[in-house]
Formats: C-alpha cells, sequence, structure tokens
C-alpha cells in the first residue's frame, strides 16, 4: 500500500509550469519578503560564525607579529584540511533536507541530518590527526620554520574545535531548509559576544598566549551547539521534523555519501584555492608580512562575504523547497529576485569596502607596515566583491537542484585552470608578490560566476522539479506524510 501511495505522489502532475513566463505584482512582493526573510538572519549567522575565528587572529595578533602569522597560517591550514570538508558535505542536507520538506515529507529532515552527523563526525577524526602533524606538514610544504612550528601548536589546540563544528552544519541547514532561521541568529549572537571574554580569559588570565585563543574556538562552538539541540529536541516548531534517533538514519548512508562528496568537492575547491594562496605567501620575500596582510585580507573578504551568503542560503531554501512541492515557476522567479537584490547588495559592499580600508588594518595591528599594505590590497577584495556577490546566489541555486558535481567542474576549471595559475605566474614571475596572487583569485571568481550564470539561464526548471520529486521519494524510509 505504501509503495502504492509513492508511486501515485510521483505521477502527480507539476502544480505550475514554468511556460506562464509572467509574474504579477503580489508573487514578486511576495517572494521578496520571503527571501528577506530567510536572508537576514542567515547573513548574520554566516557573520558571526566567521567572526569566531577572526576574533581569536584579532587577538593574537595583539600578542606579536610571530603569533600572528602563526595563527593565520593554522586557521588556512584548519581551513584547507578541515572546516571546508566539513562544510561541504554538510551541503549535500541543502538538497535533501530542502527538497523533502517542499514535498512536505517533513520526517525525513531528521533522518537526514543524523545521518549527516554520523558521517560527518567520522570523517572530522582523520582530520583531527591531520591537524595535530599541522608543523611538520607546512615544514615540508617549504614554510618558513618559527611560523610553520608556531602554526603547529595553534592547530593543535584547535583539534577540540573540529568536532562540535561539524555538528553545528547540520544543525544549521536541518533548521534552514525548514525556514527556522531566528534560532540560529539568536544562539550564534550570544555565542560570539561569548567568545570575546572567553579569548581574554584563556588568553590574558589563564595564560595560554595564542594557545588559549585556539581552543576559545572549541569551547564557542560547542556552546552554540548545546543551544541548538536544547531547542530542537525542545522547540514545537521542530515536533514534525525531529522524531528523535532513528535506526533509519544508519540506512542508505552510502547515497548520502554520493551527494556529499561532489559537495564536498565543490566547495573544497574554492576555499582551498583561497588558502593554497596564504601557504605560497609564505614562499615570497618578507613571508611574514605577506602571509599576515594576504591571510587578513582573505579573512576580510569571507566575512564579507557572509552577508551576500545569507542570500545564498535562502535562495538555496527556496529553490530547494520550490522544486520539492512541484513548483518550478516559483523557483525560477525565487531565482530572479535573488539576483536582482544581490547585485544592490554588491553595489553597497564595494562601497564600504573603499571608503574604510585605509582603516581597517589597524584592527589587526599596530605597525604602520602592515596597516599601509592592508590598505592597498583592500582594493582587491573590493574588485572580488563585484562578481562574489552573485556567485554566492548562483551557488546557492546549484545546491538548491543538486547539481554540486557541475559546480565542482567549474570550480575546478576557474580556479586551478585559470586562478592559481595566474596568480602564481603574476606573484613569481612578475614579481607582483600578493598582488599578484589576489589578481588570480579575481580572475577565478569571474571566470566561476561566467559559467554559473550561463548553466542558471538554460535551465529547464520543469525538470529539476522532477528530479527533485524522484530524489525525495527514492529512498528506502516510507514517507509519514505528515501535515503539520
Amino acid at each position: 500500500m505504501a509503495d502504492q501511495n509513492q508511486k501515485t505522489d510521483l505521477e502527480k502532475p507539476l502544480l505550475i509550469s514554468t511556460s506562464d513566463e509572467k509574474f504579477t505584482r503580489e508573487e514578486i512582493v511576495e517572494e521578496t519578503k520571503t527571501q528577506l526573510f530567510l536572508a537576514f538572519p542567515m547573513m548574520f549567522v554566516n557573520l558571526l560564525l566567521s567572526l569566531i575565528q577572526n576574533i581569536s587572529v584579532m587577538f593574537v595578533g595583539h600578542v606579536g607579529e610571530l603569533a600572528l602569522s602563526g595563527a593565520s597560517m593554522a586557521t588556512s591550514f584548519a581551513s584547507v584540511t578541515g572546516f571546508s570538508l566539513l562544510v561541504g558535505m554538510a551541503c549535500a542536507l541543502d538538497t535533501y533536507c530542502g527538497q523533502s520538506h517542499g514535498a512536505k515529507q517533513y520526517h525525513l529532515l531528521g533522518i537526514h541530518m543524523q545521518r549527516a552527523m554520523l558521517v560527518l563526525l567520522v570523517v572530522s577524526i582523520p582530520l583531527a590527526g591531520i591537524w595535530a602533524a599541522a608543523g611538520d606538514i607546512l615544514q615540508l610544504l617549504g614554510q618558513d620554520p618559527a611560523i610553520a612550528a608556531e602554526a603547529g601548536v595553534y592547530a593543535r589546540y584547535m583539534i577540540p574545535s573540529i568536532f562540535p563544528f561539524a555538528l553545528l552544519q547540520c544543525q544549521f541547514r536541518f533548521l534552514q531548509t525548514q525556514n527556522n532561521v531566528v534560532p540560529m541568529m539568536l544562539t550564534s549572537g550570544f555565542t560570539t559576544l561569548l567568545h570575546i571574554p572567553i579569548c581574554w580569559i584563556l588568553i590574558s588570565k589563564v595564560g595560554m598566549g595564542s594557545r588559549g585563543a585556539a581552543l576559545a574556538n572549541g569551547v564557542s562552538y560547542l556552546t552554540n551547539d548545546l543551544f541548538l539541540i536544547l531547542y530542537i529536541t525542545l522547540s514545537p516548531s521542530c515536533r514534525h521534523t525531529w522524531k528523535g534517533f532513528r535506526k533509519e538514519a544508519l540506512e542508505d548512508v552510502a547515497k548520502f555519501v554520493w551527494l556529499a562528496i561532489p559537495s564536498a568537492i565543490m566547495v573544497c575547491l574554492e576555499i582551498w584555492s583561497y588558502e593554497i594562496m596564504v601557504i605560497v605567501s609564505g614562499l615570497l620575500p618578507n613571508p611574514t608580512l605577506e602571509t599576515s596582510v594576504l591571510s587578513i585580507t582573505l579573512n576580510t573578504n569571507n566575512m564579507i562575504y557572509m552577508i551576500p551568503l545569507g542570500l545564498g542560503s535562502a535562495i538555496s531554501v527556496r529553490v530547494s523547497n520550490e522544486l520539492g512541492a512541484g513548483r518550478p515557476r516559483r523557483a525560477r522567479l525565487a531565482v530572479l529576485m535573488s539576483t536582482f537584490m544581490v547585485v544592490l547588495e554588491s553595489a553597497a559592499a564595494v562601497a564600504v569596502i573603499i571608503v574604510g580600508r585605509k582603516i581597517w588594518g589597524y584592527c589587526f595591528s599596530s605597525k604602520e607596515e602592515v596597516v599601509s599594505y592592508v590598505s592597498e590590497m583592500m582594493i582587491f577584495v573590493a574588485i572580488a566583491n563585484i562578481a562574489d556577490g552573485v556567485l554566492s546566489v548562483l551557488n546557492g541555486i546549484a545546491r538548491g537542484c543538486g547539481w554540486q558535481k557541475i559546480g565542482a567542474v567549474v570550480n575546478l576549471a576557474a580556479f586551478y585552470i585559470v586562478g592559481i595559475p595566474l596568480g602564481g605566474a603574476l606573484a613569481f614571475l612578475c614579481h607582483l608578490g600578493g598582488k599578484g596572487l589576489w589578481t588570480g583569485i579575481v580572475a577565478a571568481i569571474f571566470v566561476q560566476t561566467i559559467f554559473l550564470s550561463i548553466i542558471t539561464i538554460k535551465t529547464d526548471w520543469d525538470a529539476e522539479a522532477r528530479k527533485a520529486k524522484l530524489r525525495v521519494f527514492d529512498s528506502k524510509i516510507i514517507p509519514d506524510n505528515i501535515v503539520p
């Protein structure tokens, strides 16, 4: 009987066809409100989450220049070898949870989250081993021995942060795909505020120095985890999506991994390219200055990117929900509105970067040499943000549709065929240093944006809605058809 019901669901016609291309004023206003309701909290969540590591690095920057270089190098190393992989794998939930929620298979969201938690925790174990050997690995890569040793110590004290970070990524996507984003904003805000005194206590009062800043990351991530665990298990708003621990989470693990791996590759290829540039900067003349400034500007760019990433998260939810519900026309409207809004945001971001570029360096260092170089490099951050905002939306569309494999190929071409080779040539052969590395990054971002734009424009949204239904119901778990 369950099989017959499942077959009937699959054979239902799409509710709305994209053949009617006109959108009413009411539809546009409604879609805009919906996306802003999702995007604004997610902007704050993404920004606050990125601030935790930046705050730690800021504290270390006032300990000493070597400590700053080591912390910057370790943060980049941790991003390349751990955080980016976990973020990428968790992005598979954007597809699974988002489309399941749109199809009203609410109980599947909790099962998908449990499955993702299990996979990510297992993956975190070998990653922790890599962090433990960070100092030796960096020396083998040709980094300055003193900076590598300092980075190795910082990375070891960051190991406790990898496990709560993995759980946090799963919880975030579980909540955001069901349009429940305000609790995430509140817990992230409280955790970030709490992170400041935690850093101060561990660095100054306990006397741990830069090690205390690294350890504070884990304490803050764990605090955020605990708040969200309490909310998910106790809040009535999650009563249909969280049914407790289910043995079904141990099934279809391979199916989740099959999407999580290209999802991780898609995210990692981009993040790795940025962090590879930081590691390469350690091979330039005056590596201490180059590494510190490039890391500061890349972290700044990442922090600014958290704002349009809120719109990227919103469009991922909207596209996955609408495709899962069989409404391809509304999915297309969501794409158009998010693109329009992010273009406006990018213009504002570029203006703010240019105006504040001469004073931003003082947040990280009191040395005039560092502050002046940061001011020059912020021009590249401004240029990158012209395309970065649109790119965040395009990546969100890809996650919502389940295009992670396509995204991985595009990122490979943009960053590893164009960006990194160009940046390396300009930095070492043309002697442009860190400015050459940044030029390569900017070129990669524009190439990536162009390719993903072409793919999105040519999308058949009716076909994507059919694929979404197949993905939701192609499961060993019998749908409950729970409607709140």
